[in-house]
Order: C-alpha cells, then structure tokens, then sequence
C-alpha cells in the first residue's frame, strides 16, 4: 500500500503563485509514475501533470503547459506541482496519485490517491 498526503493548498489572487506538496509513504517501491489531478466542483476530475518516478520528462496538457511545473524528490518520497500565473478556471481540490502505469492521464489508471488540498484563485 502507498500513502500519499498532500499540503501547500490556500487561497490566491489570479496571476499569484502556489505551491503543492505530495508525501508519499508505504510501498513507494511500487510507484512508477506520480501525478496530479484536480476536480471542480460539478466536473469530473481533470488530468494536470505527470513525472515518471525515476527520472524522465514531465507530461502536461495545454491547459496547465508554461505555467505549471510538476517535480520530485525520490530521496524524500516527495512530489511536488508549482503553479504560476494561477487562474480562476485552476480553481479546484488537487489530488495527488500514484501508480504503475507510465505516465498515464487517465484517473483510472492511479492506484493510489492523497485526500486532496483546495486551491482557490480570486479575480
């Protein structure tokens, strides 16, 4: 089992900056790639990044591209998404997840999911 714990969520006027943190903790042997999803309220949760858990290439839709930077720290178990030039449309609960499946954008194919943080961007 893996345990992911996210923080770093808050309130931020559009165009402002924050930072998302994932700790990861279990089995973290069984994580192939860390993501991040994010669900407002009435949509259906949304692909934002993806970094494969041993090094390689971030993946982003067009949505988020140039303004987000997903990251991690394998000697810390810890993921990481900085968010500038933040959004009210960015405005939802962030989830941390983790699985086996190489970079994958779908929220099926996570096994493993943190209780999500709210990020809320004012106008």
């Amino acid at each position: 089992q893996v345990h992911l714990v996210e923080s770093g969520g808050g309130l931020v006027q559009a165009g402002g900056s924050l930072s998302l943190s994932c700790a990861a903790s279990g089995r973290t042997s069984r994580i192939n790639t860390m993501a991040w999803f994010r669900q407002a309220p009435g949509k259906e949760r949304e692909f934002v990044a993806a970094i494969n858990w041993s090094g390689g290439m971030p993946y982003y839709p067009d949505s988020v591209k140039g303004r987000f930077t997903i990251s991690r720290d394998n000697a810390k178990n810890m993921g990481y998404l900085q968010m500038n030039s933040l959004r009210p449309e960015d405005m939802a609960v962030y989830y941390c997840a983790a699985g086996r499946s190489y970079l994958a954008t779908a929220h099926r194919d996570y096994d493993y999911w943190g209780q999500g943080t709210q990020v809320t961007v004012s106008s």
